[in-house]
């Protein structure tokens, strides 16, 4: 394929093979979305019906949760290409029933050994956002392929070919375009379009996809295969990691487009030095449930569990009105993110107290600055976790940083009772928009999430970009054990609401009597230390709002929060599987064998 392209007009060569109106002569008509599914024999939930439909298949064929969720990550990489992809990175949480054990990986992008502070500056200055999303400056050395190897290795019972099987057939075959799909091909239209390996592969005639038409990716089935055959090394060694370096260095740019694609500074040497991280999860207790997620370098673990600690210290959830529920929510919500934004970072590179941000003392300290009569005023200073003074802050409030909203998130179970939940990404909506010429796939923006300046001047600032650093995150994929046993897993995509959505989930299901499926479908607001809290328009139509803008809390609309997905075992150990009824276009929940 590749040497066919280089002696023809790759443009029209490839539309012609990539794109057609039709479901090929033999392929299967795409599985319809269910955002609840309630069986036996295992549970996937995602937010695309062709993946969950190729964890299921992993799972139908003997296949354990950790080689399910791997099989359902790459048909992702396939349908929902600007959100993830082996061009990415993302965070696999792990509940083994066996040991009773929790264990995660950090196979989150990092940045080239020879990145500093100043990687987004410009004659001091920093670059427009813009400019440096849409760029190999912003691209990381992915972690997604050692991701998926390290699993495999250490939980799965499949190899990696095998669990690839199902994407391979799909990107071979083709998927049916949603209006998802089409709407974010539309969003990403004017930066596709000057990249000419991007605009052949996702602009058909130079315009977004049809809804119905059908998308082909043979570069990616060649690449799965070429992974299946020689491993994940083939990723990070050789001339795949060569021509990631290529583009990323020499982004490839049309010359028509007066486009400026600054280059990137990660070389070979980078991609082959990367490791993924085995650690210890976070883990706060919430009443009768034990509470395990990510530490960092993702946020998200240290602020769910904060806010969950903030909320256990203040009183018991489930007995408050409504109002006092949401306001308790948002307020523990900017105290946490107070204190996220000034101390959490990558502690390969900075020194995050991550067990003291987790502590009784200190959730204590903060849990005390919430009144039921008046909402805080942010930007709200953080504390001391180290020193930890009862309402008591460090002085100087650190601004909210912007991060891309998208990601994906999948939640997995199997009929052994062994939970996966993994939120991976390739950052912003269609990653850098640069696709690695016959290759098939994007690269990511990743080190856009480093702060590009000190958010506030004269405070330390842990994320910074760094040689080797990877990039603090917001994603919280999430286990919840019960008596030592399985309960839940969720998780979100979103960017910084990511925290919020899935303290939100959280609470629902724990705290306030929904079913794991209404707590996803719940109206949403995000507070993150903000004067205003971004809010769904049916969060803004329910009756508590007038009594919580009295309280002093302002709202600003946003079309959607999220698009979370979960999984729950009922005490029959039956298991459901939830995901978005609306949001994102609905997600895709399943079952092994369906018993109600």
């Amino acid at each position: 394929m590749r040497a066919l392209t280089r002696l023809a007009p790759p443009l029209l060569l490839t539309t012609a093979l990539v794109w057609s109106t039709a479901l090929p002569a033999g392929a299967a008509a795409p599985p319809p979305k269910a955002p609840e599914a309630v069986g036996r024999g295992g549970a996937v939930a995602t937010v695309d019906a062709d993946a969950t439909a190729a964890g299921i298949e992993v799972l139908r064929k003997g296949g354990n949760a950790v080689d399910a969720a791997v099989a359902a990550a790459a048909a992702l990489g396939v349908t929902e290409p600007y959100s993830s992809g082996i061009g990415g990175g993302g965070y696999f949480v792990y509940y083994d029933h066996a040991t009773g054990r929790v264990h995660t990986i950090d196979g989150r992008e990092t940045a080239g050994r020879t990145a500093d502070a100043g990687l987004f500056l410009e004659d001091g200055r920093p670059l427009p956002f813009a400019d440096a999303v849409t760029s190999g400056l912003s691209v990381g050395v992915p972690g997604t392929p050692a991701t998926w190897d390290a699993a495999l290795r250490q939980w799965g019972t499949r190899s990696l070919a095998q669990a690839l099987e199902p994407a391979e057939r799909i990107a071979d075959e083709g998927f049916v375009v949603d209006e998802t799909f089409r709407g974010q091909t539309a969003d990403n239209q004017a930066r596709f379009k000057d990249f000419p390996a991007t605009a052949a592969l996702y602009l058909p005639g130079g315009k977004p996809p049809e809804v119905g038409s059908v998308l082909r990716n043979p570069d990616l089935a060649a690449t799965y295969r070429l992974l299946a055959k020689d491993g994940v090394k083939a990723f990070y060694r050789g001339q795949l990691a060569e021509d990631v370096v290529n583009t990323l260095q020499h982004p490839p740019v049309d010359p028509a487009s007066g486009r400026t694609a600054r280059p990137g500074t990660v070389d070979t040497a980078d991609l082959a030095a990367y490791r993924v991280r085995d650690q210890e999860p976070t883990h706060v207790t919430h009443g009768a449930y034990d509470v395990y997620s990510m530490a960092p370098s993702s946020s998200g673990g240290t602020t769910v569990g904060e806010a969950l600690d903030i909320l256990e210290d203040g009183g018991d959830v489930s007995a408050y009105s409504g109002t006092q529920y949401y306001h308790h929510f948002l307020e523990a919500s900017r105290i946490s993110f107070a204190d996220r934004n000034r101390w959490v970072g990558d502690p390969a590179s900075v020194d995050v107290p991550t067990r003291q941000l987790l502590s009784e003392r200190y959730a204590a300290s903060r849990a005390c600055l919430i009144s039921p009569d008046h909402a805080l005023t942010s930007p709200l200073a953080p504390g001391d976790p180290r020193h930890p003074a009862d309402c008591a802050d460090t002085g100087q409030a650190v601004a909210e940083p912007y991060e891309g909203p998208n990601t994906t998130h999948l939640t997995v179970a199997d009929r052994w009772g062994n939970v996966v939940s993994y939120t991976l990404t390739i950052e912003q909506t269609g990653g850098s928009g640069i696709t690695v010429p016959g290759r098939g796939f994007l690269l990511n923006n990743e080190l856009t999430d480093f702060d590009f300046t000190p958010l506030a001047p004269g405070v330390p600032d842990p994320n910074l970009p760094g040689p080797g650093k990877r990039p603090r995150s917001s994603m919280s994929p999430t286990v919840v054990l019960r008596d030592g046993e399985p309960f839940l897993a969720t998780g979100s995509p979103g960017g910084a609401t990511i925290i919020t959505t899935t303290l939100q989930v959280l609470l629902g299901r724990l705290d306030r009597g929904l079913s794991l499926e209404q707590a996803i479908a719940a109206p949403r607001a995000s507070q993150r230390n903000t004067a205003a809290t971004q809010a769904e328009p049916a969060f803004l139509a329910l009756p508590e709002r007038a009594e919580l803008e009295a309280l002093g809390h302002a709202f600003t609309a946003v079309a959607e929060i999220g698009a979370a997905t979960g999984v729950e075992r009922l005490p029959d150990g039956r298991w459901v599987a939830a995901a978005e009824p609306v949001r994102r276009g609905g997600g895709s929940a399943a079952v092994v064998r369906p018993a109600r």
